[in-house]
């Protein structure tokens, strides 16, 4: 999974999803209320740089909120899980926001090694979420990656009509009449917006920019969880699908409805979590009685999910001169909130395991992505990056012996790329996005001759 990268590319513990859920606290005491900027300034800043475990049981939580922050070693724990972004320096002015019944706060924070933003979400005066997000501290530099003369970009929202509303979304069309191949950017896991920005990266957009440049049309659009982050946080029923499968089907038929898209070339592109995601996607296009021409598959993981997490807090502990305690502690916590998934069925729904409740590992545990794949009779096109610690070659091996049969599968991968389809090596750990690449121009020309020819 993404985050806070797909998979959590950052750190594991930051954004799988919008985890903290928004019932009323019950507490007894009489703990500070947040109500103002100030007082969301405040409390980063204690967070941050002052004793974080003062703040136990003097900030007003809601009822699950309290939960998940005693589940990760209070809030000393949960400023832990931060140290892999360095030291904290400069905070930026608050920015305040409203999500519907909630009223957010955005913090930009200026850390030594990845700079982000800490987003706080209060019902009620009470604290509900905290999050990361894209830092906001500075404006982002333009790509420049390539000549917009050569395509327009217009807005066009997803409709979501289970949540009354739309995601944000860019349909970036090449120059001329048409009609054109499409494609639809699916994300990896976390609430990711539609640039899939990991730190000073934006492979999303730069795929989309260089599809349109070889004449193909894209679209991307925020992810159900970083549009309505805080409003589904206490969705105990949250699914895989409801995340990420239904929009990528609903992205297609919004694509096949517009006047220069060739209809019958509609490809779906799916990274990390949205590629182990593609098999599905394609099983809720056939039930709409609908289907995508050819899908691409990025990084696709083949290893369940808690495997895949606890590879990779391993892999990155493996490059530290030495583990603190603090570290470790965080990892006993992990370890020891995925053993309980060994006990799926047993499990209330309102469970959280690693950021995401019960029923959503209940799906995953249930969906087999490589036999699933076999039943995709349309073109596919599988690339990996050897140099990717997430998703590795050990990945890409099992995909390899499952579908070694299938002539409808082309499947590539790439020395010397990482998880973002940059350039970096897989001893640089979350380090290697922090540097402004762009995706392999390599990647795109491979993907932009797989849906022309």
């Amino acid at each position: 999974m993404k985050h806070t990268v797909s998979l959590l590319t950052i750190i594991l513990f930051i954004a799988l999803l919008p985890v903290f859920c928004t019932s009323e606290s019950k507490d007894e005491s009489t703990p500070s209320p947040i109500l103002t900027a100030e007082d969301a300034d405040a409390f980063i800043r204690v967070f941050l740089n002052g004793d974080a475990s003062s703040l136990d049981g003097e900030v007003l939580m809601t009822e699950q909120m309290a939960q998940a922050v005693k589940k990760s070693g209070g809030f000393q724990g949960l400023a832990a899980s931060l140290k892999a972004m360095g030291k904290a320096g400069r905070i930026y002015p608050v920015q305040e926001m409203e999500l519907g019944a909630l009223h957010a706060y955005r913090i930009p924070c200026r850390f030594s090694l990845i700079p982000l933003d800490l987003v706080l979400t209060v019902q009620d005066g009470a604290l509900a979420g905290l999050v990361t997000a894209e830092f906001t501290g500075v404006e982002a530099e333009d790509s420049g990656s390539v000549s917009k003369e050569l395509y327009s970009e217009q807005e066009l929202p997803l409709p979501v009509p289970a949540l009354n509303g739309e995601l944000p979304g860019t349909l970036l069309l090449p120059d001329g009449d048409g009609p054109f191949p499409a494609v639809v950017l699916v994300h990896g896991s976390g609430p990711n917006d539609r640039d899939e920005t990991m730190t000073a990266q934006k492979p999303f957009r730069d795929i989309a920019e260089g599809l349109a440049e070889a004449g193909i049309a894209v679209y991307r659009y925020d992810k159900r969880t970083y549009a309505y982050g805080a409003a589904l946080a206490g969705d105990t029923a949250l699914t895989l699908r409801e995340e990420t499968i239904d929009d990528a089907a609903a992205a297609v038929q919004l694509l096949a409805a517009q006047e220069k898209i060739d209809k019958s070339r509609i490809f779906v592109l799916g990274h990390s979590l949205g590629a182990m995601a593609v098999p599905a996607i394609n099983e809720a296009l056939m039930d709409a009685g609908t289907k995508a021409c050819g899908f691409i598959l990025m990084a696709p993981s083949a290893r369940p999910l808690d495997q895949l997490m606890k590879d990779q807090l391993d892999y990155l502990y493996s490059l530290l001169p030495a583990i603190s305690e603090e570290q470790r502690a965080v990892r006993e916590r992990l370890f020891a909130d995925l053993e309980q998934l060994k006990d799926l069925d047993e499990l209330p729904d309102d469970t959280l395991i690693a950021g995401a409740y019960a029923p959503y590992w209940r799906w995953l545990d249930g969906y087999d992505p490589l036999e699933s794949a076999r039943g995709i009779t349309g073109p596919c096109l599988l690339l990996q990056g050897e140099e990717d610690y997430q998703v590795t070659m050990e990945d890409y091996s099992l995909w390899q012996a499952a579908l070694k049969d299938l002539p409808n599968w082309q499947l590539i991968s790439y020395p010397g790329l990482v998880h973002s389809f940059t350039k970096g090596q897989k001893t640089e750990g979350s380090a290697a996005y922090m540097r402004s690449e762009k995706v392999s121009q390599e990647v795109i020309n491979d993907i932009a001759g797989f849906i022309t020819q």
